[in-house]
């Protein structure tokens, strides 16, 4: 199996298009009902879904990653660019390099930019 990416439904997915543009640039494809962003594969798509109403209560239950090699300045560019900060960037453990932090979109659905996993 592969991974190809995840679908993120909103009750507005046109703000979350909004919102994400900001962050990641112009979509990689849309059309009446979805929009996606290609991450070196795998796509992010926002689209209306029925089942979801306003705001996700539990924002935790899934978080999607993105790896960045510069994770500090990165994330200055994507709060820059208007991003909601959970998170500043941090080690996950003691003695480790590796940076995580933490977003928000406006429906509170969490995605985090990571150091590459060794």
């Amino acid at each position: 199996m592969k991974f190809s990416g995840i679908l993120i439904g909103s009750e507005d997915p046109q703000r979350l298009t909004e919102y994400y543009t900001k962050l990641f640039g112009e979509p990689n494809w849309s059309d009446e009902a979805f929009t996606g962003w290609m991450f070196d594969g795998p796509w992010v798509m926002v689209g209306a879904h029925d089942q979801v109403k306003g705001g996700n209560a539990s924002p935790g239950r899934i978080i999607w990653n993105l790896e960045s090699a510069d994770v500090p300045a990165e994330f200055d560019r994507m709060r820059s660019a208007g991003a909601i900060v959970v998170q500043e960037p941090y080690h996950p453990a003691e003695g480790m390099e590796g940076w995580i932090a933490t977003f928000s979109d406006p429906d509170d659905n969490y995605f985090q930019l990571m150091s590459p996993m060794k």
